[in-house]
């Protein structure tokens, strides 16, 4: 290999590691190493050990890109299915960053290659029983961004939707969306409305997209909404309280956020389901592109979940009786 991460660790973890990966590939070692010998381009690979549990990751060159050979891990074993979070939003950012790093000017080039990262994090979600995931899709300040990008992105969003829609009603994943979705392209609007539709009757995973969507955008909608009904006599002052003004939000139907995760190392909320964010436990991959995303990621950040005392306010003490 060009490079690679090596440490001097005992012989139990060998011993260790060596039987995880005979367990992972059973009987296959000759294919294995015949198969991993094919491949002249090995960039990269690590070995770890966290949490009492060994890893492995090996990747190659493909052209400009370095992709997975072989990811072995055991991290969704250590998931407590009875303590998960019911609410995921995800910031996914980096994929500019991520196409600048394989020498490329076009960012559209870092969206393209986030679709992988996307159905891994879907289905993830999907695996472990996560009822609401929501996807911080396209911002009320992306407009803002060069007219191509934003044009590529329209056009990557239809596509992308129509492509997915059979793997969603197979995953029984019902979609739906925040944000002030009359903005969008005719097409885009059609695509996303069609697949909302087919998939209402859907009872598993919840897939949010946050479309031409900003939180403080939410909440000055929803002030106005509330204004609306008082002038209109339909609500008093004195009955507006945190449930009530939460219902004029377009995430209204949402659970709060418990777990937050962003991608691409920056500690911000970026205008972002604010309201719904009030308690979330932020998750913040320093070192990962959304590109780079996987679904052992995202176990990762919800195992970090569970390890949280979330108080409320409360003392601990309190928490604990």
């Amino acid at each position: 290999p060009s490079h690679a991460e090596r440490q001097d660790f005992p012989n139990e973890f060998f011993r260790q590691f060596l039987k995880y990966l005979y367990i992972s590939i059973g009987n296959s070692w000759q294919i294995f190493l015949k198969n991993l010998c094919q491949f002249a381009q090995i960039v990269y690979f690590k070995i770890y050990f966290e949490n009492f549990e060994l890893s492995l990751e090996i990747y190659y060159r493909k052209g400009s890109l370095v992709l997975p050979f072989l990811v072995l891990n055991k991290v969704k074993e250590n998931i407590d299915l009875g303590n998960l979070p019911a609410h995921i939003a995800v910031i996914m950012d980096g994929n500019g960053r991520w196409a600048k790093s394989k020498g490329l000017i076009d960012r559209v080039f870092g969206h393209r290659n986030s679709l992988k990262a996307v159905r891994e994090v879907i289905e993830g979600a999907g695996e472990i029983g996560i009822k609401y995931l929501t996807l911080y899709t396209f911002s009320t300040e992306n407009w803002e961004r060069p007219k191509a990008e934003v044009d590529a992105l329209m056009t990557l969003l239809v596509k992308t939707i129509k492509d997915e829609l059979p793997t969603m009603m197979k995953n029984n994943v019902k979609l739906l969306t925040i944000g002030h979705t009359d903005s969008l392209p005719k097409d885009c609007k059609a695509e996303l409305l069609d697949a909302i539709d087919k998939t209402k009757l859907n009872t598993g995973l919840n897939l949010v997209l946050a479309l031409s969507y900003s939180g403080k955008w939410d909440i000055l909608e929803a002030v106005k909404s509330v204004a609306r009904h008082v002038e209109q006599e339909l609500l008093k002052a004195d009955e507006i309280d945190e449930k009530v003004f939460s219902n004029h939000l377009t995430t209204g139907t949402l659970p709060p956020v418990d777990l937050m995760i962003r991608t691409g190392g920056d500690y911000r909320i970026s205008n972002f389901m604010l309201w719904h964010l009030a308690y979330a436990e932020l998750f913040i991959f320093e070192n990962v592109l959304w590109p780079d995303f996987r679904r052992e990621h995202l176990f990762e950040a919800v195992i970090n979940f569970q390890r949280t005392e979330r108080r409320f306010g409360k003392t601990g003490e309190q928490v604990k009786k």
